[in-house]
């Protein structure tokens, strides 16, 4: 077994455990994560509360698992909205070229001119803070970079011998880009959406964190994060337990792409357009 292989698979057993944790909340939370118990603020972790209760009483554990439910639920619909979007412009402008690259690539560069998080920020300060709009203001920045991906790609591709026989035997584009070029983008689209999740959920947690993801009651880690910042020094079980979340779940997202990109041999982003 090679050290990728052995990096991948230990990857992908924490983030399975984590995402199994997450998808099983329901059932295997201790309590109710809105469950208050004033008579036990900002407890420490003991026999019933294995990490301890927050400001309301409420227990920690239980809201972590829950609170991974809507941190693995915006980074997978972030990153399947992004790929999507993303993959199909950069399909086009790679194998089209001339002006309608020029256009398209251009929006990719306004959109990419601006600081990501502060532009998720102004989305979701004027749609509303709501898990659907953290959502939707991360999609309308996440997918560029997976059209670049896939227009450098495209654009290699398209000169290579098999698609110049298809072209020669009389397929249509529409068919040589989707039924011949397209599939071979997998490995490298599979490697960015990795690194784009790791990404979506830690975009999540920071607009949480600011107030502007989940609102209360719902349990998320970037909030209870923001939640715990005021009783760092007097109760760190608070901010301890839902950032080693964060920190388990961006790592096994890292670890896997970077094994995946080892054991597919996917080049680096350096050498896509050269």
């Amino acid at each position: 077994m090679t050290p990728a292989s052995r990096r991948v698979g230990a990857a992908a057993a924490l983030l399975l455990a984590l995402v199994l944790a997450a998808v099983a909340a329901p059932w295997i939370a201790p309590e109710d994560p809105t469950r208050q118990d004033l008579a036990a603020t900002l407890a420490p972790p003991s026999r019933g509360h294995l990490l301890g209760q927050d400001k309301l009483g409420r227990d920690i554990l239980s809201r972590v698992l829950h609170g991974g439910r809507v941190s693995l639920i915006v980074g997978l619909a972030t990153v399947a909205s992004s790929l999507v979007v993303g993959g199909a412009v950069g399909a086009v402008a790679g194998y089209a070229g001339g002006w309608l690259d020029d256009l398209l690539m251009r929006v990719v560069d306004v959109l990419l001119a601006f600081p990501g998080l502060l532009l998720a920020i102004a989305l979701t300060a004027v749609l509303g803070a709501s898990v659907q709009n953290v959502v939707l203001a991360l999609c309308l920045i996440g997918w560029t970079g997976y059209a670049r991906l896939t227009r450098g790609e495209v654009h290699r591709l398209r000169s290579r011998e098999f698609v110049e026989a298809a072209r020669a035997l009389g397929a249509p584009d529409r068919r040589i880009l989707w039924r011949h070029v397209v599939p071979l983008l997998t490995a490298p689209l599979l490697v960015q959406a990795t690194f784009g999740m790791a990404g979506a959920i830690v975009a999540e947690a920071s607009l949480s964190f600011l107030g502007l993801g989940a609102q209360p009651p719902t349990a998320s880690w970037g909030a209870m994060l923001n939640d715990g910042r005021a009783f760092l020094l007097v109760a760190p079980h608070l901010t301890i337990f839902p950032g080693l979340a964060i920190t388990l779940a961006v790592l096994a997202l890292n670890f896997l792409g970077d094994g995946l990109r080892d054991l597919l041999d996917v080049r680096p982003a350096t050498d896509l357009w050269r």
